[in-house]
């Protein structure tokens, strides 16, 4: 999805991407210039480098979704999966 991000809009230097975490950018907010990411598939991202849900959950809400990095700062949005998970 970073790829397609780059691809489609280009000039990349006003865009902010959180480092790791590229599998889990579900889209673009074209109006603010914000990526958008699954807060779910962050925490799936860092299972699969070792940690434990609730330890990737922790780190990420303290060192990631808490974090304001100015106007670009990327957006954090919940899942909801209706009529069943769809991870």
């Amino acid at each position: 999805m970073r790829d397609l991000i780059i691809e489609h809009y280009g000039d990349t230097d006003g865009i902010m991407f959180a480092d790791g975490l590229d599998d889990a950018i579900i889209g673009f907010e074209s109006n603010t210039w914000k990526v958008v990411y699954s807060r779910d598939k962050c925490v799936n991202v860092m299972i699969s480098q070792g940690m434990d849900e609730e330890e990737a959950t922790e780190y990420l809400e303290y060192n990631t979704f808490s974090a304001h990095m100015g106007d670009k700062t990327p957006i954090w949005v919940d899942d909801f999966h209706w009529g069943g998970d769809l991870k």
